[in-house]
């Protein structure tokens, strides 16, 4: 099947019925997702936006870009009433904030009062992307290095997402877990397991599609995560560029022209129902050209 025949056909797969494996099913935290009608809107991350301009102005050029929400990490660096009044002057919204950190003090830190100041944090971010308007935060659960066992991670890492719950429950917002290059989680199933522990419908998966492709492929993540997703970044990564100039040079590619098979992962995404309506460009950034670029490549993106 050539490239246009198979496009076509992946069109075609959003009136049909959406995939709900068994463990699911049978997962009562997951309430299964009838059909795969997708409906995706276009984020940006703020710090992506690198044009000298007024806080009001870059929700604006966003917009003017074509682009529907902002990303902002967590506790934000401005006050809520002034990201509120940037919102309501430029019609662009932000969905979801990234807490600042759960990287430099993991959640599976041995150390149980570096564990509470990030449980804290993430309760803060947690109470700022309600204000703001928004539903998720992005939280990474744990690292894995020389200093902490992959066993004492996992321990550390659910017990404190565990003592984020009550404050789901109290903001009615989620958590979304993410991969990243942390050494921990490192399979699809794994993933869903880790979640499924947990237990709750408010806390599941912020998969970052590109961030996987240094040791697998996208589709399989999002084919076993499935309903538990609750939010999706977007970047590229060349396995070849990896392999021939170093690790983090793989980044330096653009969308579509790296290793993500971007028509298989979509249509993965339509079988399995996806509603978390946001893909979120998750890149260097740069001026409004650049930002345009990326906008349009969104948009291809989102017609396969």
């Amino acid at each position: 099947m050539n490239r246009k025949d198979f496009i076509k056909s992946a069109s075609l797969l959003a009136g049909g019925a959406a995939i709900a494996p068994a463990a699911v099913r049978a997962n009562p935290a997951f309430a299964k997702m009838t059909g795969n009608a997708m409906k995706l809107k276009k984020g940006v991350g703020f710090g992506m936006i690198k044009e000298d301009l007024p806080l009001v102005d870059k929700f604006k050029l966003a917009k003017d870009l074509g682009f529907d929400g902002i990303e902002f990490n967590s506790p934000v660096e401005f006050s809520i009433k002034e990201l509120m009044d940037a919102r309501d002057k430029s019609g662009i919204v932000i969905p979801s904030v990234v807490n600042k950190d759960h990287w430099s003090k993991p959640l599976s830190d041995p150390d149980a009062s570096v564990r509470q100041f990030t449980i804290d944090s993430v309760a803060t971010s947690l109470n700022d992307v309600k204000e703001l308007g928004g539903d998720t935060v992005l939280v990474v659960p744990g690292v894995v290095n020389e200093k902490v066992s992959y066993e004492i991670a996992h321990k550390n890492a659910l017990e404190s997402v565990r003592k984020l719950i009550p404050h789901v429950e109290k903001t009615g917002m989620k958590i979304g877990l993410e991969n990243v290059w942390n050494n921990f989680i490192l399979s699809p199933i794994e993933a869903k397991q880790f979640v499924d522990e947990i237990g709750h419908p408010l806390i599941g998966w912020y998969f970052d599609i590109g961030n996987i492709l240094r040791y697998g492929w996208p589709e399989h993540w999002i084919e076993t995560l499935n309903t538990r997703i609750v939010k999706l970044h977007a970047k590229e990564f060349s396995r070849k560029k990896m392999n021939d100039e170093g690790l983090w040079k793989g980044f330096e590619v653009d969308l579509l022209e790296g290793d993500n098979n971007w028509p298989i992962v979509m249509k993965t995404l339509k079988e399995v129902g996806y509603k978390g309506e946001w893909l979120t460009v998750e890149l260097n950034g740069g001026d409004r050209d650049y930002l345009q670029k990326v906008s349009g490549q969104l948009d291809r993106i989102f017609s396969l």
